[in-house]
């Protein structure tokens, strides 16, 4: 008889989130609890902006010794405290250290951390690893998280925009040149500079004089200008909006499925389940076949 789960074993990852998660039997629930806890992970954000805050004064070229001493400090401090952060979590797995890599943001943190020693004589990739550090807040954040994906989800369409985009803008710079370019050289001399011009104007920045004079070169420019706004500039817009909202869809219904997914110790649960009523079905088996199935159900119910 299956028993119910103890509130002990649910926890609710990222800051102030609503969703419980189980944890499976393998974990090491009290550990995984304080570091799944608020007040962790509280303490976690306020490393990553103190280390924010120290990358940010050593900017500075005239930043004062005894500062920039301190702003190195910190920031010796939080690549210790994030690796030994990065261990408990490893430990927190227990018995399958393993499945903690089945988490991409796990990944992405193992990769920061760990990278980190091996850089000290790259500079320039240093730093930059240094500051992908900063990206790890996002975890402790469950809406930040769907906002990023669905940032990484908007790449591909937009890309495929920005191909239809550039060819549009091309044959607008190419008309620019030949309506204008010879009487406003400035902004249409050549298809390099008049695609600099439509660039500008995608933003509607200075879009009114642009337009102005290019009515006193030729009547047609009211054609141009006004087609360009509502194919160009209108249609980017509401395209972009477009992708966004759907990408950010979609990363809610992956995040949620995420959530949702049954753990490993679930999926073992109704494995063996489904063994048992296949055989009481009808299966010829050994009377004890079925009790170490039983035995073994039991067990897995009970943790």
């Amino acid at each position: 008889m299956s028993t119910p789960e103890s509130p002990s074993s649910q926890v609710r990852p990222g800051l102030f989130s609503s969703t419980e998660v189980e944890l499976p039997a393998y974990r090491i629930a009290w550990l995984a609890r304080i570091l799944y806890g608020n007040a962790f992970e509280i303490v976690v954000i306020a490393v990553i902006l103190a280390n924010a805050v120290s990358l940010a004064i050593l900017t500075f070229p005239d930043v004062d010794a005894g500062v920039a001493r301190v702003a190195h400090l910190i920031d010796q401090i939080a690549i210790i405290f994030y690796t030994a952060e990065l261990v408990l979590r490893i430990i927190s797995y227990g018995t399958k250290p393993w499945m903690f890599f089945r988490n991409p943001w796990n990944v992405f943190d193992f990769v920061v951390v760990v990278a980190i020693p091996f850089l000290n004589n790259g500079t320039v990739i240093f730093r930059l690893v240094r500051l992908l550090r900063i990206l790890r807040i996002f975890r402790f954040l469950p809406e930040a998280r769907i906002l990023m994906l669905s940032m990484i989800k908007s790449v591909a369409p937009l890309a495929n925009l920005a191909v239809l985009i550039g060819f549009l803008m091309f044959i607008y710079g190419m008309a620019g040149v030949y309506l204008f370019g010879a009487a406003d050289p400035e902004r249409w001399g050549d298809i390099g500079t008049a695609m600099l011009t439509l660039t500008v104007m995608l933003t509607l920045e200075n879009f009114p004089d642009t337009f102005l004079s290019g009515l006193e070169v030729t009547p047609f420019a009211l054609l141009y200008f006004l087609t360009y706004m509502f194919f160009i500039v209108f249609t980017v817009l509401n395209v972009l909006i477009g992708i966004v909202l759907t990408a950010m869809d979609q990363a809610r219904e992956e995040v949620g499925k995420d959530a949702a997914a049954p753990t490993e110790h679930e999926a073992e649960l109704q494995a063996l389940r489904t063994r048992i009523a296949e055989l009481e079905a009808g299966y010829k088996v050994s009377p004890d076949h079925l009790r170490r199935i039983r035995e073994e159900l039991d067990r897995l119910t009970a943790g």
